[in-house]
Parts: C-alpha cells; sequence; structure tokens
C-alpha cells in the first residue's frame, strides 16, 4: 500500500495545463524542492473557482497538495509575487523555456538550481527588449547543470586550446575538432567559438553563431522530438521577413 504524502507551500510555476474531466485540469509544475511533478486540480476550471486566476503560466506559486502515486492532488495555491509581463516574442519564449523543462527534467528529480536559473529566465524574458540573448544564455546554463556543457576551451581528442585562427567543426559527442574548410553547418573559428562562451551577445555574429550551435545541441539531446513553440517562433518571423518584403516591394 502506497504511502500519502503531503506537502505545503512549496515555490513553483506552471509549465503546462489540459482540461482534465469536467470543470478540472492536470498541471505539470515545476518546484524547488521536489522537481518536477504532475498535479490534478479538481473543479479548477469552474466558474467560481477561487483558483482560475492562479494557476496560470510565469506566476511564481506556492503550491501544497497530496500524493500517493505518480500523480498528485492539488490542495492549494497562491501568488508569491507579482506576475511577469510577457508579450509577443517575450510570450512565446517563454512558452520555449517551459517545454524545454518539460523534455528534459524527470519527474520528482529535484535540481533548485534549474528552478532558479528559470525563475532568472523568466523575469528577464519580461524586461527583455532582445529576448534571442536572454535565450541563448538560459540554454547554455540549462546544458551545464543538466550535464551537456558546450566544451569551448579544448579541440577534441587532442584536449588542446583552441586556436582563434583555426576553424572547428563542432561535433555534438566530441566537441571542436579542427577542420580545413570554412563553411558548414557547425564550422566555427576558434574565435567564434570563444565570444560565444565568453556570453558576447551583443554581437550580432556571435549571437546568430549560438544560435546555429544551440539550436543543433538541444536537438540532439532532444533525440528528434520537436518542440511547438519553436516552430510557432519560426513562423511568425518568416511571416514578418515576407511582410517587410512586400512592403519594400510596394514602395519601390
Amino acid at each position: 500500500m502506497s504511502t500519502e504524502r503531503r506537502v505545503q507551500q512549496q515555490p513553483a510555476y506552471i509549465l503546462h495545463h489540459r482540461p482534465f474531466r469536467d470543470s478540472s485540469q492536470i498541471l505539470d509544475i515545476v518546484t524547488r524542492d521536489h522537481g518536477r511533478i504532475a498535479l490534478v486540480a479538481r473543479g479548477s476550471r469552474a466558474a467560481k473557482s477561487r483558483l482560475r486566476g492562479v494557476l496560470r503560466p510565469f506566476l511564481p506559486l506556492r503550491v501544497s497538495w497530496v500524493s500517493r502515486s505518480d500523480l498528485g492532488t492539488l490542495t492549494g495555491a497562491e501568488a508569491s509575487g507579482p506576475p511577469v509581463g510577457l508579450r509577443g516574442d517575450a510570450m512565446f519564449s517563454a512558452y520555449y523555456v517551459n517545454e524545454l523543462l518539460l523534455h528534459f527534467l524527470h519527474r520528482h528529480d529535484p535540481q533548485p538550481e534549474i528552478f532558479a536559473l528559470y525563475a532568472e529566465a523568466v523575469a528577464a524574458l519580461g524586461a527583455a527588449h532582445d529576448v534571442a540573448r536572454c535565450l541563448r544564455q538560459f540554454e547554455l546554463e540549462l546544458l551545464s547543470l543538466l550535464g551537456y556543457a558546450v566544451n569551448f576551451e579544448h579541440e577534441s581528442g587532442t584536449h588542446k586550446n583552441l586556436d582563434p585562427d583555426r576553424h572547428y567543426e563542432y561535433r555534438v559527442e566530441q566537441g571542436p575538432a579542427p577542420v580545413e574548410r570554412s563553411s558548414g553547418p557547425l564550422v566555427f573559428t576558434g574565435a567564434m567559438l570563444l565570444s560565444v562562451q565568453a556570453r558576447r551577445f551583443d554581437e550580432p555574429e556571435v549571437l546568430r553563431a549560438a544560435t546555429r550551435l544551440l539550436r543543433a545541441l538541444i536537438a540532439h539531446h532532444l533525440g528528434g522530438k520537436e518542440l511547438k513553440s519553436r516552430k510557432v517562433l519560426i513562423e511568425l518571423h518568416r511571416g514578418r521577413i515576407a511582410t517587410n518584403e512586400e512592403q519594400t516591394s510596394d514602395s519601390d
């Protein structure tokens, strides 16, 4: 017989929610001390539920629950801070961050450092004018905390320090390997890799290189799983480019 477990006032954020039965929902939540968990919030979608305005993403919460299995039952939730104002690209980027945690975090595996990183990332996206810089910072830190730290210092195989003037192909399982060619999806100069390591994301070329590298690394570690939020962001940007081109054509 399983033992009942009760947790009170745990710092948390909602990563995802989906309807359950007539008026309830199932919540995927990241907590500070208990990792990622799933809870049933009974009656929370009812018109008179006091939780309707509380159970939403990007709002810092304190939640309480009881569980006897992998799926627990929410017993209380309250906001522990003001909601983060997210709009446009910042909103879609925050959902992308949520998707990364849903895919990478195992249930009931406490990761307080990742919880703190997530809270910082959401706050930064709410205040940022350049969300891409925030995302690259988050991705690098997340991969490091997950044990997938990006090697920016040594050549694959030889462990020599990177030569700023050489070209390297970044191989996901090995790191930077010296190559004679200067082009390719994951070919970078040593200087560029060192710039990404230094987080010089105010430089457009460095930011683009970081985006290219991290996109490939995350796709590899996701094992082919597609992120819905990233697909939406890409489609939005393509739509904007097409609109800008049409406006330019009309003005000629």
